[in-house]
């Protein structure tokens, strides 16, 4: 399908086209593109235009750029524009101008990509439903979504992160969302902001974007609920919250952990529905709540939207857990619950709230697994970083954790906490682990792996899932 023709992106951008292309996608990365994407030359870490002759090579359609770049000839399908990153933002406009979707938009301390993902899995019951297939949720990766929106769309989910103050209110303005939800409130991103209320105020510039006929959806049982609420009655929307103690809205009546799954009971607007979320956690429960009341808002069924949201399963980097066989003739595995995308206090108290909920298995040999946890930084936490990693040591979760290794500079202060049946390696740089593997894990075990990005203990989730034996019968090398 023609996403963009050369005459539709000169129109919406005010740029000049050259030559009479169709676009059937939008790249900003080569390495991505696929034959008939307009590809968009930003300036970033590497300036875009050092590599449009590559992505005309690899069958791009054309490439918005700002200057005819070196070694592209002067007659090459481009789109010229002043600015490309004004462009982008053009384009995304156009794209959502069109569209007759209904849009939905997600932001929060916690949850925004999980829950984008639910609600595609949940709105693909329903229609077309449009979603970014990663985290593309800041001021190129908002345009880039609704750029990508295919005209006849029935919904789109549109992701709106932040890093500094001032910076949802404009996205969310970009993508003039029907609903807007918010997942929760959490110290991260401490150090642009100075406390949590700062971060809750920021969050709740999303229901800006709102007017009467729109849907603001945030959680009622935070500290912080009051600023949300107060900002979603501003806008003139009618409000659906969720959590314990809704007054309306959506009110979870159990919530029950399995080794296997989640299984949701909820009272909303009136009408009990229950949902079972496969190998998730009790924090992707209340995400899960907040995706009912979308469903509730866009006037969906809800026994099709909780069939729809019982398909959806915790990606890899974000609760993925799978089964790791060290022998698969004497039946020995360990369960790996690959976290490791991103961590925050909250992130990382309900990570830990999961382990403590899955039960180790028992060996052939009557050994009984245990309950460890890897841990790498939590970053951008601010001035009080070393107390906020101290005070993991008294989660209430962590009392059923047998085993815990620490990994960077500010993990060193949870290590010193941790009492000594607890304490397991410290080491500085995630490589220093993945290298041992072998040495951390035991048949039975349930291990998490969570850290901020930039821990990199993503590596030593690649490092677990290599020491996977073959299941055809062959016997797996001993480690010692």
């Amino acid at each position: 399908m023609t996403l963009w023709t050369a005459s539709d992106a000169a129109l919406a951008t005010g740029g000049q086209a050259r030559g009479d292309w169709q676009a059937h996608g939008i790249s900003i990365d080569t390495r991505s593109l696929q034959p008939g994407d307009l590809f968009i030359a930003l300036k970033a870490a590497r300036d875009g235009h050092d590599f449009v002759a590559q992505a005309l090579a690899n069958g791009a359609a054309a490439a918005m750029v700002d200057h005819v770049p070196c070694g592209v000839a002067q007659d090459a399908p481009l789109l010229l524009v002043p600015d490309v990153m004004t462009a982008l933002a053009a384009l995304g406009a156009a794209g959502r101008a069109r569209s007759k979707a209904q849009v939905i938009a997600v932001t929060g301390s916690v949850g925004k990509t999980s829950t984008k993902e639910m609600l595609r899995d949940m709105l693909q019951a329903f229609g077309k439903t449009h979603a970014a297939e990663a985290s593309f949720n800041n001021h190129w990766g908002v345009p880039v979504t609704l750029a990508r929106m295919a005209p006849d769309a029935d919904f789109a989910v549109i992701e709106i992160g932040m890093n500094q103050p001032g910076e949802i209110a404009p996205l969310a303005a970009l993508a003039r969302p029907h609903v807007a939800m918010i997942t929760t409130i959490a110290p991260a991103h401490l150090e642009a902001f100075e406390n949590i209320e700062g971060i809750a105020q920021e969050k709740a510039s999303i229901f800006t974007s709102l007017d009467s006929t729109g849907h603001a959806i945030f959680p009622c049982d935070l500290p912080t609920s009051p600023i949300l609420r107060d900002a979603a009655t501003l806008s003139g929307a009618t409000l659906w919250p969720f959590g314990v103690g809704a007054d309306s809205g959506v009110v979870p009546e159990d919530m029950t952990q399995t080794d296997a799954a989640l299984v949701v009971r909820a009272n909303v607007g009136g009408t009990r529905v229950a949902v079972r979320l496969a190998n998730a956690g009790a924090h992707f429960g209340m995400n899960g709540l907040g995706c009912l009341a979308v469903a509730q808002a866009l006037g969906l069924d809800l026994a099709r939207a909780a069939l729809g949201l019982g398909r959806w399963q915790p990606p890899a980097g974000r609760g993925l857990r799978q089964t790791i066989t060290l022998d698969a003739l004497e039946d020995l595995s360990f369960t790996l619950i690959d976290d490791a995308f991103n961590a925050n206090p909250a992130s990382l108290e309900a990570a830990l709230d999961m382990l403590a909920k899955i039960t180790p298995s028992q060996t052939p040999t009557g050994r009984r697994g245990r309950r460890v946890a890897i841990l790498g930084d939590m970053l951008e936490l601010g001035p009080n970083e070393r107390a906020l990693h101290e005070s993991v040591a008294q989660y209430p979760a962590m009392a059923s954790v047998d085993l815990v290794h620490c990994v960077g500079p500010r993990m060193a202060a949870l290590s010193r906490k941790l009492p000594l049946r607890q304490r397991g390696r410290h080491v500085a740089h995630a490589d220093d682990l993945a290298g041992i593997v072998h040495l951390l894990v035991a048949p039975g075990d349930v291990v998490l792996v969570k850290g901020s990005k930039g821990s990199l203990v993503s590596g030593i989730v690649t490092a677990l899932r290599s020491l996977d034996a073959p299941t055809d019968g062959t016997r797996a090398p001993r480690r010692s």
